[in-house]
């Protein structure tokens, strides 16, 4: 091998370890991931479990004012029941004074029980 040969390899070397070294400088960062989108506020949430507390007794006194005009019981029973139904409400609200306006699911499911309760007795 002649001295120009080797001179010749040695230059195209070089620029290949040139060439490589540049791919490898030259590459962008990755982009990080995108956070992940923020959940729901969680007290807009617990106001939510309130609301639907309040909704489901507003349809039961409905309920019992159709039934009462239906005649499936007198009045007093009607005002008895409606009386039970906003003990129920107090409660809820109570329970949300305490949260700043809203419940929490154990909350939730406890007025939802006694709800179910005054449901049966109402004749749902």
């Amino acid at each position: 091998m002649t001295r120009y040969t080797h001179a010749l390899r040695l230059i195209a070397a070089g620029a290949l370890v040139t060439t490589l070294a540049a791919c490898v400088v030259n590459q962008p960062a990755p982009r990080p991931a995108p956070p992940p989108p923020p959940g729901p506020n969680p007290h807009e949430v617990a106001v939510d479990r309130l609301h639907q507390v309040d909704s489901r007794i507003d349809n039961l006194g409905r309920r019992i004012d159709m039934r009462v005009s239906q005649g499936y019981y007198p009045p007093p029973q009607g005002g008895a029941l409606h009386h039970r139904l906003d003990t129920i409400r107090g409660e809820a609200h109570d329970m949300a004074a305490q949260h700043g306006g809203g419940i929490s699911p154990d909350e939730q499911r406890v007025l939802n029980q006694e709800l179910d309760t005054a449901a049966r007795a109402i004749g749902e």
